[in-house]
C-alpha cells in the first residue's frame, strides 16, 4: 500500500507543472476572515488572500470543494509553504479569452471608463484595452457621455500579451449587428418614406438618427420651418423620433432626413395670408448686429432691419430696441415667397414724426430749438418729435459768409429759425436764420425802390466798395466806381466809418436781398436838375422871340418832364 501511495504522489507531482508562474486547478479546503487555503497537489497547501475572490460587485465567489485556477508563485518559500495567486490566474484566463476572440473573432464585453488621448479606455476583466476614437461608432460621435461608464461589446482587432497592448472596437461589433438588418433595411427604403429612428449624435450642422441598421443625416435647415441654432433645440441623443425620408443615394449608402417636411409648408400662400402693409405680432427670437429676427407664425420668420426699427435713428444697435423673446407689433413691408424673405418694419406701427411735423407746422413758421451738432454744411436743430432741421451755412446770415457766421453759435443753443422747406418723404426739414430779418427787407424795398434818394451812414469801407447802412437791418453796397464822377482809385480816400451819405437806389435784388446805391447817380440827378432850373429861368427872362424859339422851349419841356 505505501508503495503504491508513493507512486500515485510521484505521479500527480509529475503531472503538476513546477515552474512560478504556471497555472494550476487546486481544490478550496479551508475559508476564514482572511485568507483561502488552497490544495493545488502540492507538497503543502497554498494561502491565498480572502480579498483576491471578492467580485467588482463586492460578493465573495467561493466555498469549500469549489476547484478554481491558481498561479504559482513560490513552489517552497523556505518555511515549506506554497505561495499562490488568484489575481494572476484570473488575468492569465482572460489573456486566453483574449487570444480565443482574436483568433476567432469573438465578440467580449468590457466596462468603457475613460478618456484618454484619441480614444477610451476599456476594462476587461483585469485586463486594460484601448478603444481608439474613430472605432467607437459606425459614424464618428461628437458626444460620448451615454455610453461611458456602460458595459459593451468589443471585438479584439489587436493583441500583444508581451508588450500588454489590446486594442478593441466597437464599430466592428455594431456592424455585424447591423449588416443583416442593414441589407434589409437599405432594400426597402423609398424617397418620401415615413419612419422612425432614435438620435445616435449630435453635430452643429445636424443630428444622426439610426434607422435600424444604417445611419441617415438629419440637416438643421430639415429640422424645422423656423430658425434653430443648434440641433439640440429640437432633439436629443438618444430620442425616438418620426422623420421623412427627403433623398437615397444607394449607391454611396447616404440617407437624407427630414422632420419638417412631415407637416404643410407655412410659406405656402403666405402672401394671402399677410398683405403687404398688414400689422401682425411677432416675438423677437435673434438679435444680429443689422437687425432683428421675428417669427409671425410657427416656421415664418421675417427680418426687421436696423433702418426700419426707428424713425429718427437709422443706426440704432438692435439691443437698444428689442431682446430676445419680446411679443412686438410689426408690418409687413415685402414677402419673397420664393427666396422665403420676409422684410418686416417696427417703426411703421409708430407715428411718423416727419408726417406729424409737416401736419402741425409750414413754409415760412418761425419755430425754435436747441443745437445738436454744427458741421462743416451747417446746424442741425433738435425739433419736436426726435427729428432734425438744418440751417446750411448759405443760410445763416445776409451779409457774411456762413463759414464766418457759424462760429457765433454753439452746440445746445436755443434758436429760432424761418421753416424754408418740409419734405416728409425724404426726411429733410430745411431752416433759415437769416430769413427771419426778411421782412424789414422787403418793407424798405416796398417803400424806397430803384431810383429813390435815401440817406444812409457808412458801416465799413473796403478800397473797392462800402457798406452803407441805409435802415435798421437793411444794408446797401456802394461799388467804389459809384462814388464820384470823377475817377476814385480807393473808396477809403472818400470815405470814413460813420459819415452820413445821400444815395440813390440804382439796383434792388428782393431774391438775394441786394441793394446797389450810388452817390454818382444822386450828384448827376442833381446836375441835370439843376441845368433844367437855370434854362427855364433863363428862357422865360428872354421870353419868345421867334417861332423857332417856341418851338425849342416847348421841346425842352418835353425832354425835362422825361427826364
Amino acid at each position: 500500500m505505501a508503495e503504491s501511495f508513493s507512486e500515485l504522489f510521484e505521479e500527480s507531482m509529475n503531472t503538476v507543472e513546477m515552474e512560478p508562474g504556471s497555472i494550476v486547478t487546486g481544490t478550496v479546503v479551508d475559508i476564514d476572515s482572511e485568507v483561502v487555503v488552497i490544495h493545488a497537489g502540492l507538497k503543502s497547501e497554498g494561502v491565498i488572500p480572502r480579498s483576491q475572490f471578492v467580485t467588482e460587485s463586492g460578493e465573495f465567489e467561493i466555498e469549500i470543494g469549489d476547484q478554481v485556477k491558481v498561479a504559482m508563485e513560490v513552489v517552497d518559500d523556505g518555511w515549506g509553504a506554497t505561495r499562490l495567486s488568484r489575481e494572476k490566474a484570473r488575468r492569465a484566463e482572460c489573456w486566453e479569452m483574449l487570444e480565443d476572440a482574436f483568433e476567432n473573432g469573438k465578440a467580449i464585453k468590457g466596462l468603457l471608463n475613460g478618456r484618454v488621448k484619441g480614444g477610451f479606455t476599456v476594462d476587461i476583466n483585469d485586463i486594460r484595452a484601448f478603444l481608439p476614437g474613430s472605432l467607437v461608432d459606425i459614424r464618428p460621435l461628437r458626444e460620448t457621455t451615454h455610453l461611458e461608464g456602460k458595459t459593451l461589446e468589443f471585438k479584439v482587432i489587436k493583441l500583444d500579451q508581451r508588450r500588454n497592448n489590446v486594442v478593441v472596437s466597437r464599430r466592428a461589433v455594431l456592424e455585424d449587428e447591423n449588416s443583416a438588418e442593414r441589407e434589409e433595411l437599405l432594400a426597402s427604403l423609398q424617397e418620401g418614406q415615413r419612419m422612425n429612428g432614435i438620435v445616435k449624435n449630435l453635430t452643429d450642422y445636424g443630428a444622426f438618427v439610426d434607422l435600424g441598421g444604417i445611419d441617415g443625416l438629419l440637416h438643421i435647415t430639415d429640422m424645422a420651418w423656423r430658425r434653430i441654432r443648434h440641433p439640440s433645440e429640437m432633439v436629443n441623443v438618444g430620442d425616438e423620433v418620426e422623420i421623412k425620408i427627403l433623398r437615397f443615394d444607394r449607391e454611396k449608402n447616404r440617407v437624407s432626413l427630414g422632420m419638417k417636411q412631415l407637416g404643410d409648408d407655412p410659406w405656402v400662400n403666405l402672401s394671402r395670408r399677410y398683405p403687404t402693409r398688414t400689422r401682425v405680432q411677432a416675438v423677437v427670437t435673434n438679435l444680429t448686429d443689422y437687425g432683428c429676427f421675428a417669427e409671425i407664425e410657427e416656421g415664418v420668420e421675417g427680418l426687421v432691419h436696423v433702418s426700419e426699427m426707428d424713425w429718427t435713428n437709422k443706426n440704432i444697435h438692435p439691443s437698444r430696441v428689442v431682446a430676445v423673446g419680446d411679443q412686438i407689433e410689426v408690418m409687413i413691408l415685402d414677402i419673397d415667397e420664393e427666396r422665403r424673405r420676409i422684410s418686416l418694419g417696427i417703426k411703421q406701427c409708430r407715428e411718423n414724426p416727419w408726417d406729424e411735423f409737416a401736419f402741425r407746422y409750414s413754409k415760412g413758421q418761425r419755430i425754435t430749438g436747441h443745437i445738436k451738432s454744427i458741421t462743416d454744411f451747417g446746424i442741425f436743430i433738435g425739433l419736436d418729435g426726435g427729428i432734425d432741421g438744418l440751417v446750411y451755412l448759405s443760410d445763416i446770415s445776409w451779409n457774411e459768409p456762413g463759414e464766418t457766421a457759424v462760429r457765433r453759435y454753439s452746440k445746445g443753443e436755443e434758436l429760432e429759425t424761418v421753416i424754408l422747406a418740409i419734405d416728409a418723404e425724404r426726411e429733410r426739414i430745411s431752416l433759415g436764420i437769416k430769413q427771419l430779418d426778411q421782412n424789414a427787407f422787403i418793407d424798405y424795398t416796398d417803400t424806397n425802390d430803384r431810383g429813390s434818394i435815401v440817406e444812409g451812414t457808412v458801416l465799413s469801407v473796403q478800397p473797392n466798395e462800402a457798406v452803407i447802412e441805409l435802415t435798421e437791418g437793411v444794408e446797401g453796397t456802394l461799388k467804389v466806381s459809384e462814388i464820384s464822377v470823377d475817377r476814385v482809385e480807393d473808396a477809403r480816400t472818400e470815405l470814413k466809418e460813420g459819415q452820413s451819405v445821400t444815395v440813390k437806389i440804382i439796383n434792388v435784388d428782393r431774391k438775394n436781398r441786394y441793394i446797389g446805391v450810388s452817390i454818382k447817380a444822386k450828384e448827376q440827378d442833381d446836375e441835370r436838375a439843376n441845368l433844367r432850373e437855370h434854362r427855364t429861368r433863363e428862357a422865360e427872362r428872354r421870353g419868345p422871340t421867334t417861332l423857332g424859339d417856341l418851338i425849342k422851349r416847348q421841346m425842352d419841356r418835353q425832354t425835362d418832364a422825361s427826364d
